[in-house]
């Protein structure tokens, strides 16, 4: 088995690629809900609708978000009424929105409809998420807290980052089908190449999470989202500089701690300063080879370091 920590796009790439090479029941996902909020009455799953998207063939190449093939009527129609469209969903994407809000305010679980979503849409491996519980991130900037949606979609990631807090976090509990898989001695647990502020760290600030991972024995790997100083995705290198760290890959692993045994960075970036042992790869998944190929060069770590 394989525990991937995934947040959205750079997460459901690799996870893809792992997806390729392991038998369905090696591979688990745990997905961020840090992002999910409510919208237009909806419960919204960022960054689990992504890995399943992704893994399901469904995924906008060209908008890295999203379902493909898509429309927009039902937007196109609420702004005409004056209703708030800054949060785009298109009409393929609201079904899944509309089916998991009424599923959970029949009282189901977040991880069941995840899990049984995925199975309708043919998915082998297992996406679950962090916790059934809320926990929701907030970006603290100069003019007062916001909700991450809020920050990242309806201002587009321009204020200024200050602090980043996970409300609900502490009081949340970790799925237990994902503390059961850390206690069966994973083959490795990779942190995957998501934005280790706002997609992992979520999933680390649930109590005993860490403590699981450490106590699983597998190694655990971290792939650097960071290539040559930037971000291949995302607000992560803006906000190592917000917050007064240079964005690079040494930062990516210092964020960390003690908790990695291995980490798989770019091939010319500079690997002074990281404490975990280094393993070199081409990290940019442009293509599906590309990620196949992340993907076997992070499993051989796995293996070296076993």
């Amino acid at each position: 088995m394989i525990v991937a920590l995934s947040g959205g796009i750079g997460g459901a790439k690799l996870a893809l690629g792992l997806a390729q090479l392991l038998p369905p029941e090696e591979l688990l996902v745990v997905a961020n809900t840090g992002d999910d909020f409510e919208h237009l009455g909806l419960a919204i799953s960022p960054d689990i609708d992504t890995l399943t998207y992704t893994l399901a063939g469904l995924d906008n190449p060209e908008l890295g978000w999203g379902r493909r093939d898509e429309s927009w009527a039902c937007m196109e129609t609420l702004a005409a009424l004056g209703g708030p469209d800054w949060f785009r969903l298109g009409d393929r994407d609201l079904a899944l929105h509309l089916l998991r809000t009424a599923r959970l305010r029949a009282g189901e679980t977040l991880s069941a409809v995840t899990d049984d979503i995925r199975r309708r849409l043919g998915i082998g491996a297992r996406i679950l998420p962090m916790s059934d519980d809320p926990v929701r991130t907030r970006i603290g900037t100069d003019t007062g807290w916001l909700d991450f949606q809020d920050w990242f979609v309806g201002r587009r990631a321009g204020p200024a980052v200050r602090a980043i807090d996970f409300a609900g976090a502490g009081k949340a509990r970790p799925l237990p089908a994902v503390l059961a898989a850390l206690a069966a001695r994973p083959r490795a647990v990779v942190i995957c190449p998501s934005n280790p502020f706002i997609s992992i760290e979520p999933i680390l600030a649930l109590p005993g999470m860490r403590e699981a991972i450490q106590a699983s024995g597998a190694p655990v790997i971290a792939v650097s989202p960071i290539i040559a100083g930037q971000a291949v995705k995302g607000p992560t290198a803006k906000i190592f500089a917000e917050l007064g760290t240079p964005p690079t890959a040494a930062a990516v692993a210092a964020r960390y701690g003690g908790l990695l045994h291995g980490f798989v960075m770019e091939e010319g970036d500079e690997a002074a300063g990281i404490a975990p042992r280094v393993f070199r790869a081409a990290t940019l998944m442009r293509s599906l080879e590309d990620k196949v190929s992340l993907a076997r060069a992070v499993l051989a770590a796995a293996e070296a370091l076993r």
